[in-house]
């Protein structure tokens, strides 16, 4: 039998692809932690869709970015003197960008902000915007000391934009209206 815990983590350290061991607040860590945590979202956005038939582009869709995201995970999990290639290239942004434009197509113009919410499966994309906004952000400050491939920020900037226009889809096609931002009171 093969166990899940190694006990070599019980120190505060983590291992590297390729063995090296660093401590588990290092940004690489943070970078593919907040990765994984997105997928991790995707996977709850995927559980949450409507099973009928017109959710099923969505959950191709969704499907593959969790696959691209796995990989994007495993080039920041490798040491900068062992990075090899950008997990993600110009293929998936441009795949994300059409994606974008479809969905938008089908939308009333968005002329506010709005509130994250709405349908389950829509709310639960807001919630995974919100998780890539901040594993942008890990990647943007792990990029800052060491090497990052700059294709992985480009696509994570896309996804997140990709995200939002995806739950205001799902909130339309499911009927819900989305909540306008009203601002504070004065």
């Amino acid at each position: 039998m093969v166990r899940i815990y190694t006990k070599t983590g019980d120190q505060g350290q983590t291992g590297l692809w390729g063995g090296a061991r660093v401590p588990k607040s290092h940004p690489r860590v943070a970078a593919y932690g907040d990765v994984d945590e997105l997928n991790c979202e995707l996977g709850a956005v995927l559980a949450s869709l409507p099973s009928d038939e017109g959710f099923s582009p969505l959950r191709r869709t969704l499907a593959r970015i969790q696959a691209e995201l796995f990989s994007v995970g495993a080039v920041l999990a490798t040491p900068q003197d062992k990075a090899s290639k950008a997990a993600v290239g110009q293929d998936a942004v441009a795949a994300l960008e059409r994606e974008i434009d479809a969905w938008t197509a089908e939308l009333p113009a968005l002329e506010h902000f709005i509130l994250p919410g709405g349908a389950a499966a829509g709310a639960a994309l807001h919630v995974a915007r919100a998780v890539c906004r901040r594993a942008e952000r890990s990647v943007v400050a792990l990029a800052g000391g060491e090497k990052v491939p700059s294709e992985i920020v480009v696509y994570l900037n896309r996804l997140s934009d990709h995200l939002f226009t995806a739950a205001r889809w799902v909130n339309a096609k499911q009927g819900r209206a989305e909540t306008p931002w009203q601002g504070p009171s004065a």
